[in-house]
Parts: C-alpha cells; structure tokens; sequence
C-alpha cells in the first residue's frame, strides 16, 4: 500500500476513535439528573412537580409544557420563539440565572462541562410522551 493511503487509513481510524470518545456518557448523564429529580421527572409517568417533566425538552419551545405556572422570564422567552436545544440547555444548566434572571429555578447549576453534555444527551432520549427513542 502506498505511504498515502496508509496515512489516510490511520487519520480516519484515529478520527472515529475520538468521535467515539467524545460522544456523551448517558449512565453519567442519568446519574446526573438525580440532582434535578428533586423538581423533575422523566418517563411515560412523569408528571409536575415542583418544576414541569423534562420529556421531550431538547427542542421544545421554551415555557411550553400545559398546565405549568412558568415565570415570566421563561413565558417571556417562549413568546419570542425561543427553543431549548442543546446550546441552551447547557448554558440553562451551567447557571439557569444567566439566561433567566427572575426565574423559578432555585438550582446552583451544573459546572463540569461533560457532565451537562452527559446530562443533555440522557435527557434527548426522551420523547414529549416519555418513550425512549
């Protein structure tokens, strides 16, 4: 095999190999949610708690689950067409002040970076009906 190819080969094995090691810890991710089990729930029987059931959040808009009394700041947000996806999300759980001051959620946050990714990915597997998909 010619120099070329092998260097190819070895770049895209090494490439995969940190696609791999980068892609989210869902175990971490569910270990993790255990600090927010205290307001939420997940799963075909979540329901409101102290804060609405986090089924479906990655990409729902933002004050959107029914009968969940939201503060202004995140009605406010929902009005102006905002949407929890992933970027959000993980600044919401690194400080949920930072992008709603006035909110309901009494929560210190979540510092470490992986942690948030692993917490956002477990998270993402949840349907609005809490299947798995």
């Amino acid at each position: 095999m010619s120099r070329l190819l092998l260097s190819a080969m070895a770049a895209l094995a090494l490439s995969t190999t940190l696609v791999r090691a980068e892609e989210p810890d869902l175990a971490r991710g569910e270990q993790s949610f255990r600090k927010c089990m205290a307001c939420h729930m997940v799963g075909p029987d979540a329901k409101v708690k102290v804060g609405p059931p986090l089924n479906g959040i990655v990409g729902r808009k933002w004050g959107a689950y029914p009968d969940y009394a939201y503060s202004d700041d995140i009605k406010a947000g929902g009005e102006a067409g905002k949407v929890w996806d992933e970027a959000t999300l993980n600044d919401y759980i690194a400080n949920p002040k930072v992008l709603a001051p006035k909110g309901k959620m009494a929560f210190f946050g979540v510092k470490p970076e992986g942690e948030r990714a692993a917490l956002i990915a477990f998270l993402a597997q949840f349907n609005a009906d809490g299947t798995k998909k």
